[in-house]
């Protein structure tokens, strides 16, 4: 290690060869700290890419209200970076914001995080009770008897708030199971299964946990979120899916996991794709695509997929086709064609083909989209979810753009009744209508468009 530090592009290239390996955050700052000799504190602020001014601010905004929570500015964190040690109370701030120990952030063993008219100190960001020893006053004699008590205190704290392996690895099995049944189970009943298990993973990381624990468990959050907001928008909730969207991502970011964040972003793209504003859904793409940094994985061919999809609604038709051919490729180099099983979370070829539908169908290419949807629909098995009928919907759009109204309103009326009762949720109706809309103006009138209007407007159960 030098004695001069390095520049801040150095810990920027750290911190982006870190994103691709999936390492932790706090992982991060420890290669910048021992690299580019910095502080360890230091070292924390750049493992997150933040400004000083960034950092400070966001001190600020943790600290509001409390007593004696310090006003903090660029400067003043950057005194305490290289050469001035906090207040006890500041380190316990940092330590919260930060989400580490004292130690982590080079202010020595956790007791020294203790404030004098506190009675709790920070330990992995959680306030934790102050051992009983800790509480009397010091005295010379006692000294070496309360050191070990504070010890044996934090021992039985981290035997208490720990998750063992198996139990983290049974959480895993019920995620997973969670993403095989979402596949084909109707969305209302599967929020009520999903909410269950987002239940249990913050019963545990409400309490003080591990780093390596605390990760996991971000990352069954982001799962479990994102699986909540798709069945919400299915639902129509629309709203309260943009919310559950956002924690997602914020479960993602805080996991550190560069593939989990970038498909959390790619899976929240069909929102705004869906239901606008389409800039919204391209811009996630592309968040999701940088975030990839050009690994040629499943993620990284959603991510272009998505964007070229909503490329092509937008009318973008060079951007669209250099979306698409970076897609194939990357979904190619992947090898997750190979993929046949269910996971909500998976990119097999079949739902890449549907977004290649989406994408063809937008531009107008009726031939190519249609060799696609077939192609696609030969790779659903018998029990699945929605994706076959928005392929049909999308057939459907092409017969209209190739001159054949009465045919798409039939086909697009027989595909909604064969969806069962339970999937025939608000936006399967609404990629229905899209078929109406699509009709020349003269035409939206005519017998077979009312007749199709009329089987949207049946009953639940009604045939």
């Amino acid at each position: 290690m030098s004695h001069k530090p390095h520049r801040p592009s150095c810990a920027r290239q750290l911190r982006q060869e870190a994103a691709e390996r999936g390492e932790s955050v706090h992982g991060t700052a420890r290669s910048i700290h021992v690299h580019c000799s910095v502080s360890p504190l230091r070292a924390q602020r750049l493992a997150r890419g933040m400004t000083l001014k960034e950092a400070a601010d966001g001190l600020n905004t943790l600290g509001e209200g409390r007593a004696g929570a310090p006003r903090v500015d660029g400067d003043q964190l950057g005194h305490w970076e290289t050469d001035r040690r906090p207040r006890p109370v500041t380190v316990g701030l940092l330590c919260e914001f930060y989400e580490c120990t004292p130690e982590d952030l080079g202010f020595g063993s956790v007791v020294a995080a203790v404030s004098s008219s506190s009675s709790a100190f920070v330990l992995a960001g959680q306030p934790l009770p102050l051992p009983t020893a800790l509480r009397e006053p010091v005295s010379a004699h006692s000294f070496e008897a309360q050191v070990d008590a504070a010890r044996r205190s934090v021992d039985r704290t981290l035997a208490i708030g720990t998750v063992s392996t198996t139990q983290l690895d049974l959480l895993d099995e019920q995620v997973l199971w969670a993403r095989e049944q979402y596949v084909y189970t109707p969305p209302a009943p599967m929020v009520k299964v999903l909410l269950g298990h987002l239940a249990e993973v913050e019963d545990l990381a409400a309490h003080r946990q591990l780093a390596a624990v605390q990760v996991r468990l971000s990352e069954l959050t982001a799962v479990l979120a994102t699986l909540v907001a798709d069945a919400l928008m299915k639902l129509g909730h629309l709203p309260r899916s943009q919310s559950w969207y956002a924690t997602a991502r914020n479960a993602a970011d805080d996991s550190g996991n560069a593939e989990l964040r970038a498909r959390v972003r790619a899976q929240a793209a069909i929102l705004p794709f869906y239901y606008g504003p389409l800039e919204a859904a391209v811009s996630l793409a592309r968040e999701a695509r940088i975030i990839c940094r050009g690994r040629p994985s499943a993620t990284a061919a959603f991510a272009l997929a998505a964007e070229a999809r909503a490329l092509a609604k937008l009318g973008d038709i060079e951007g669209t086709e250099s979306a698409l051919r970076y897609a194939a490729a990357a979904f190619e180099r992947s090898g997750a064609g190979s993929a046949t099983g269910n996971d909500a979370f998976g990119f097999p070829e079949r739902r890449f083909r549907l977004y290649e539908s989406g994408t063809l169908t937008a531009l107008g290419r009726t031939t190519q989209a249609r060799r696609v949807q077939e192609a696609a629909l030969d790779l659903y098995p018998a029990k699945t979810g929605i994706d076959p009928a928005l392929l049909q919907f999308e057939a459907a759009i092409c017969l209209v753009q190739d001159h054949s109204p009465s045919e798409a309103c039939q086909l697009a009326g027989a595909t909604f009744l064969r969806i069962s009762t339970a999937h025939r949720t608000p936006i399967v109706e609404e990629r229905a209508r899209e078929v109406i809309e699509a009709l020349p103006p003269g035409i939206r009138c005519s017998r077979v468009a009312r007749e199709l209007r009329e089987i949207l407007a049946l009953p639940p159960g009604r045939m």
